[in-house]
């Protein structure tokens, strides 16, 4: 990098402040209000369970917190590739997952919204083999819907009552 990029970059990084920019997970950011601060609801079967698992992963476990959150969660799978023969080698498995987020004070709905995506897994192996495809295509599909929850409530933190 030469040295006028560098002074271009670090001019654009000290005007950051000037123009409102807060890092989102910076100690006034607003994931910070979530973090620690959102009880899940009970997760409904597998997918559930792997949807929660990765939003407690980025922003904690809260059973009691301020700010609860229900996720209505539907999959459908889908024959994506067939041979001649008509045998399916690849699937494809979309998911939508319905939020709402709630006051636990007040049980007021703060956000509702529906985030979506897919996933495919090939089944062209051994029955185990596809099994375990088609497990590790949901946890992917789970991990991508709860990243785009997480990523949505924290656009969202900013509105939310303190």
């Amino acid at each position: 990098m030469s040295w006028c990029d560098r002074r271009t970059l670090l001019w654009a990084l000290a005007a950051l402040p000037a123009c409102g920019f807060t890092p989102a997970y910076g100690p006034s950011g607003s994931a910070s209000r979530l973090q620690g601060q959102l009880a899940l609801s009970d997760p409904e079967g597998e997918p559930g369970y792997l949807l929660n698992r990765r939003i407690e992963d980025r922003l904690g476990y809260a059973p009691g917190g301020t700010y609860r959150l229900y996720t209505d969660i539907t999959t459908n799978q889908t024959d994506l590739g067939t041979t001649s023969t008509g045998a399916t080698t690849r699937y494809r498995i979309i998911g939508s997952v319905g939020i709402r987020l709630t006051d636990t004070a007040t049980g007021q709905v703060l956000l509702s919204d529906t985030v979506d995506s897919f996933t495919s897994y090939s089944a062209t192996g051994s029955s185990v083999a596809t099994l375990a495809s088609e497990r590790d295509a949901l946890e992917r599909l789970m991990t991508i819907l709860a990243d785009r929850i997480v990523d949505r409530l924290i656009l969202a933190a900013g509105n939310l009552p303190a």
